[in-house]
């Protein structure tokens, strides 16, 4: 093993897992609340009907949770992936204001785009209407990218 390789695997869970988890968990809490508030208690049922079907609307407690617990594996993997990435780029950290909200555009529209599209979850609306596509921006702007954004500025360290 070399130098480098023993060096990212001592560092890398202080450098990333940590600010992953942290900014995964807080954008996941802020998101869920948001989804909540506009959309009701059934929020957990429909992200698991992506995975399930329609028949995750008909289930209880179990799909509930599950829902919820896929809703935060997403944005801990989204956090990762930044993580990856400002380990390499250090500007994401150091810019970290407009890396956040692009993070979270890039986010929005990967979802919207390409995840939901793919799901199983039956999707009643096409095209987006333009003041929910607004909103569902601003909501993963202040949401989801600036705090995985921020978490990497605060809880992970430059290179040297």
């Amino acid at each position: 093993m070399t130098t480098a390789a023993a060096t990212l695997s001592v560092e890398m869970p202080r450098k990333i897992l940590v600010p992953a988890l942290v900014g995964g968990c807080v954008a996941a809490t802020l998101d869920a609340t948001s989804a909540f508030l506009t959309f009701g208690w059934g929020m957990p049922k429909a992200i698991a009907a992506g995975l399930l079907g329609t028949s995750a609307f008909q289930g209880g407690a179990g799909v509930w949770l599950l829902g919820l617990a896929l809703h935060f594996f997403i944005l801990i993997v989204a956090a990762l992936l930044y993580g990856v990435a400002s380990w390499r780029w250090s500007f994401l950290r150091v810019n970290y204001l407009v890396s956040g909200i692009y993070y979270g555009i890039s986010i929005y529209l990967f979802m919207n785009l390409i995840v939901l599209p793919l799901s199983t979850l039956p999707m009643p609306e096409r095209p987006f209407k333009a003041l929910g596509m607004v909103e569902g921006l601003l909501a993963h702007i202040v949401l989801v990218g600036l705090p995985i954004a921020a978490s990497f500025r605060l809880f992970s360290k430059p290179r040297e």
